[in-house]
């Protein structure tokens, strides 16, 4: 039976994630109160930013940037954009 959670994200009642997808206190709130469908749109989000922004997950100041942008995208209401992003043409 899957997990249910009342995502702060999506402000309902969701299909709750299988693990804890990230490490420390934000992992475990992000388990605890974001949805499948949520944490989806947080990965598309964050790739975009990964590769506007040429990051990597593997530097820490990255990371620390990572971070700061998942729990403003998930629980503040929206990340920006990075400046000058164009959506990809379907």
């Amino acid at each position: 039976m899957a997990r249910t959670v009342h995502c702060q994200y999506e402000h309902r009642d969701t299909e709750g994630l299988d693990f804890v997808p990230w490490p420390g206190e934000l992992g475990k709130r992000v388990f605890a109160h974001i949805g499948k469908s949520a944490w989806a749109a947080w990965l598309a989000h964050q790739t975009m930013l990964i590769n506007e922004n040429r990051l990597s997950p593997l530097d820490p100041k990255h990371r620390a940037f990572l971070e700061a942008e998942m729990e403003k995208f998930l629980f503040g209401g929206g990340a920006e954009k990075p400046a000058g992003y164009v959506a990809p043409q379907e």
